[in-house]
């Protein structure tokens, strides 16, 4: 049995790790806070929209605490708190560790594997709606629980992930090995990148983007802008991603929001960076025209949360 190593047990790790745990995968968390203690006494509980499940017990811990090497690593953590874990990854991955980012972010995979030059990092992505709603608690405001993982150079493919690939699908979760990373990240950040900028630009949650109207067509206009993006980077995709992506924002519950904007409302770091500034530094370096994310990022300097 594969040791899997969740860290990070937010809205996007809570629901990985609870899923495979609950399937008699050998799984542990790394927490910390009060999320840590919660998990410690009352194991993880994740809300559905129309049931729950409860992991108990789970095993969690500190990721300095942590001992062992583990098969798989799931990081599943913002974007600008992976900088201070990797001195802790480095210590617990071996030659034989698949490491796994499911961040928002494009392109984390690529930019990891530089610290890791003797362990296997792919690029991924995820498909979940879904945040802490207390210590040890995961709401998720909607059905999708998708998985999508690859390696970025063909050469580095390992049999043991269509291995990971049947541990996820078994597990409940929709597990996808791809056959081409970068595009189906970027397909990912196609949705996830415009419904943070959207929802944080206009302050609002996904119902004010399901209906008609300005909001909508601003979340479909900064989507056209990631399709020009990826034409200018030579990515085709075979579907119509404005339409792909409203549907995927119309399926969720129409109180939910963006991890961003929930960080940037509370005062707390946030994945500004990540999910609208590196859009413009991609077209910048691909000649790709993106004015509504330029819009978007100017707005938000003013507002101060550039930071």
């Amino acid at each position: 049995m594969k040791k899997y190593l969740i860290v990070g047990a937010g809205g996007t790790g809570g629901p990985v790790g609870a899923y495979l745990a609950r399937a008699g995968r050998d799984v542990t968390f790394i927490a910390r806070g009060d999320n840590l203690r919660a998990m410690k006494e009352q194991g993880l509980r994740v809300i559905r929209p129309r049931d729950e499940l409860t992991v108990y017990p789970v095993s969690v811990s500190t990721l300095e605490d942590y001992q062992g090497t583990p098969d798989v690593i799931f990081v599943c953590v913002k974007g600008y708190s992976l900088e201070a874990l990797i001195p802790g990854l480095q210590r617990i991955a071996g030659r034989d560790t698949v490491i796994i980012p499911i961040l928002n972010i494009f392109g984390t995979g690529g930019r990891l594997q530089k610290h890791f030059p003797d362990t296997l990092v792919t690029d991924g992505c995820i498909y979940v709606a879904a945040q802490i709603e207390s210590p040890g608690t995961i709401r998720m405001n909607g059905d999708i629980l998708r998985v999508i993982f690859g390696v970025r150079d063909k050469s580095e493919y390992r049999e043991d992930l269509r291995e990971i690939e049947a541990d996820l699908i078994e597990s409940g979760i929709t597990g996808v090995l791809s056959d081409n990373i970068v595009r189906d990240a970027l397909l990912k950040f196609s949705y996830v990148s415009p419904q943070g900028a959207c929802g944080l630009y206009y302050n609002v949650p996904s119902g004010d983007i399901q209906q008609p109207g300005e909001i909508r067509d601003c979340f479909a206009g900064l989507i056209r802008e990631i399709d020009a993006l990826a034409r200018a980077m030579g990515i085709t995709f075979d579907e119509d991603i404005v339409e792909r992506n409203l549907k995927i924002l119309d399926d969720l519950t129409p109180t939910a929001t963006t991890s961003m904007q929930r960080d940037a409302a509370a005062g707390r770091p946030s994945e500004i960076d990540g999910l609208i500034c590196e859009v413009i530094r991609l077209a910048d370096r691909y000649g790709a025209d993106v004015p509504t994310y330029k819009k978007i990022a100017a707005a938000l300097e003013q507002r101060g949360l550039m930071r």
